[in-house]
């Protein structure tokens, strides 16, 4: 049998594919049956626009189901998907498509004109917004209704995800297809999905929560969505009923805990909530507890690695911790330094082996030697410890990474927007605690000698080389950053010190 990620997932469809895959939050429904002939649909026309097995297609659409299908016929084709935020901006996104070179690039019909300025000699087609129109739709629907899968090895890529790195440059993490059908595997088996599941889908899908972690595990396990465009509290509170699981960030979690409707009748219907992709607060997890009566499983994971770990599907769900490694999963904690091996209860980090993780950064082949060990353990960056019960404890970061509303934020490169402002001397980017985001992202300024700036002075340009999600949501001005002897910026001093800014009324 092929291990086309497809394949895989196919060979565990319900016999009866009229049964729902997709259920729209207007009610609409799109069967397995549906899906098949659709995403075929997409695949001839990606071959016929000239990919091979390897090729990438880059994708920045806004999230539907036809947008969905686009990525179902990519891997059958055999062709490596490359999702892009929608929020990045033609600054950002000539970098990735300059890296990845992609064969196709699909984008949003209102920035095909930047996308064509930047896209080389891909091939640019369009979707619109709601997946209703564009050059690729159409495209699909004159396509032929079968496709046979292209035939590949589990070291096959699969998809190209990017993370910011420290130093400013964007790393392309390639993952394969045994990267992600094992992942899917291991998370169906240990979340225990079936066919019976409807999972409620309010996660973007340009990111590895609601496409890899979401989608993949319910196609693996043969069950349906509630797919919704975006997370909506009241919205997604008045489908629960509708639904038996819901994955979610912990913005989500803390959202749904300000509507009033959410009590146990709510949410009786539901075996299980999922918090990834960022901290959840052990406050929203006692919480939303007591409001329902349901412990949110909180699991770990990252773009490189897909889930690592996650708190058991039964047994004690164990706030501030990301429970035990995942089946075929080893994880260890090491000296950052010498690679030893710690005592349970010792802090150090975070180092995984295993299917799920992946082949390296993209064109980076010396990026990829230095974070794997000799035994071939991957270096996560994270700091962590097992505990006495043996439970995965993350306890801060070795990198200065941010991770706010979900979202992976490294603040060397918004430092290097803002000190090309007008008027700066220099800055310093820091998370400190958000009550909706985790952690907000805060710039610290010190202006030129005799200039005087203003947050806004220094927010909005950022409007236009970065995307929203990574640009500041408050900024100080101080006369000078606080350097330690041999000059470097002393972030964990700036952090304590603002650490309460958004706690604050009005912030």
């Amino acid at each position: 049998m092929s291990e086309n990620l497809f394949s895989i997932l196919k060979s565990r469809f319900p016999d009866d594919l009229t049964k729902t895959f997709i259920q729209a939050g207007n009610g609409q429904t799109f069967s397995y049956a549906d899906m098949l002939a659709r995403s075929a649909q997409y695949a001839n026309v990606l071959t016929r626009l000239g990919l091979v097995p390897g090729d990438r297609i880059a994708v920045q659409v806004q999230k539907s189901t036809e947008a969905l299908m686009v990525y179902l016929g990519a891997i059958r084709a055999g062709a490596a998907f490359l999702p892009l935020n929608t929020a990045y901006t033609p600054a950002e996104l000539s970098y990735f498509l300059g890296d990845a070179e992609p064969g196709v690039v699909v984008c949003r019909s209102s920035r095909l004109d930047d996308i064509r300025a930047i896209a080389g000699s891909a091939n640019v087609e369009t979707l619109g917004d709601g997946g209703e129109d564009g050059s690729l739709l159409a495209l699909a629907d004159a396509a032929p209704t079968a496709f046979k899968e292209a035939d590949l090895n589990g070291d096959d890529l699969a998809a190209i995800l990017y993370t910011s790195g420290t130093t400013g440059r964007a790393k392309g993490a390639m993952l394969t297809q045994g990267n992600l059908s094992s992942n899917a595997e291991a998370l169906a088996t240990t979340w225990e999905f079936t066919p019976e599941d409807h999972l409620l889908h309010a996660l973007p899908i340009y990111h590895t929560h609601g496409l890899f972690t979401a989608t993949n595990t319910i196609l693996y396990a043969g069950a349906s969505m509630i797919f919704l465009p975006k997370f909506d509290a009241e919205e997604t509170l008045s489908l629960l009923p509708q639904a038996t699981t819901m994955m979610g960030v912990p913005t989500f979690y803390s959202r749904l805990l300000n509507c009033e409707g959410l009590t146990r009748d709510s949410v009786e219907h539901i075996r299980v909530f999922i918090s990834g992709s960022a901290p959840l607060s052990p406050e929203v997890h006692k919480e939303f507890e007591f409001r329902t009566g349901h412990a949110i499983l909180e699991r770990y994971g990252m773009t490189e690695t897909g889930m690592i770990a996650s708190n058991p599907y039964d047994g004690a769900r164990r706030a501030g911790t990301v429970g035990f490694p995942l089946p075929g999963i080893e994880v260890r904690i090491a000296d950052a330094d010498s690679g030893k091996v710690l005592e349970q209860g010792e802090i150090g980090g975070i180092e995984v082996q295993g299917p799920n993780v992946f082949k390296g950064y993209w064109r980076m082949p010396d990026k990829t030697a230095e974070e794997f060990r000799k035994d071939g353990f991957f270096i996560t960056g994270d700091l962590g410890m097992i505990d006495d019960k043996g439970y995965l404890n993350i306890v801060g970061r070795e990198k200065d990474l941010i991770i706010s509303g979900g979202f992976n934020v490294y603040p060397a490169e918004i430092e290097v927007a803002i000190d090309e402002l007008p008027g700066v001397a220099e800055s310093a980017v820091i998370g400190v605690p958000h009550p909706d985001f985790g952690e907000g992202v805060m710039a610290v300024v010190a202006c030129k000698p005799g200039v005087n700036l203003s947050e806004d002075d220094v927010i909005t340009p950022l409007g236009d080389v970065l995307a929203r999600f990574k640009q500041p949501k408050r900024v100080v001005f101080v006369d000078a950053l606080p350097r330690n002897a041999m000059g470097k910026v002393q972030k964990k001093e700036l952090r304590d010190k603002c650490s309460e800014t958004f706690q604050k009324p009005g912030n």
